[in-house]
């Protein structure tokens, strides 16, 4: 019939504890977060110009942006005197010569870039054990390591 069942454990009257700092997350200090900081900037400096680099086309043939608004005026000037065929060729080429002269002036972007990747290069290098080689190869032109104190022997 009826059946006796114990009391329930009694009631924690405690109020519960606060985890404790201690265990796992520690605080950072001032030092670390500016340590965060720079490496994040440098990080930025290095991917922001490999980025570009990746973006730029190569060099050889490349005609300066000069040489390019030149031709495009000589084809507006063209253009007048054209027949319909030669008018439908100029004006591919002249669309061509814009989006290559687009990509020329990006291009000057690059310099201020690269100044940037010069400060920080060596030390992301160190920290993150990349070789001349690796930077090389993905890119990098010797002279620009040779700017940022990156050398073969160092590697």
């Amino acid at each position: 019939m009826f059946q006796h069942r114990p009391s329930p454990e009694p009631i924690n009257q405690e109020e519960p504890k606060e985890p404790e700092e201690s265990k796992g997350k520690r605080a950072l200090t001032d030092e670390h977060r500016a340590a965060l900081k720079a490496g994040k900037t440098r990080s930025r400096a290095v991917r922001l110009y490999l980025e570009a680099l990746k973006r730029q086309p190569p060099k050889y043939g490349r005609r300066s942006p000069e040489t390019l608004r030149e031709r495009v005026k000589a084809i507006d000037k063209d253009l007048a005197t054209a027949t319909p065929l030669q008018s439908l060729h100029l004006t591919q080429e002249r669309i061509n010569l814009l989006h290559k002269l687009e990509a020329a002036e990006t291009i000057q972007d690059l310099v201020g870039l690269e100044d940037e990747f010069v400060k920080v290069a060596k030390e992301y290098g160190t920290d993150n054990k990349i070789s001349y080689r690796a930077w090389r190869e993905v890119g990098v032109p010797a002279a620009t390591l040779k700017r940022a104190g990156i050398s073969r022997a160092a590697s």
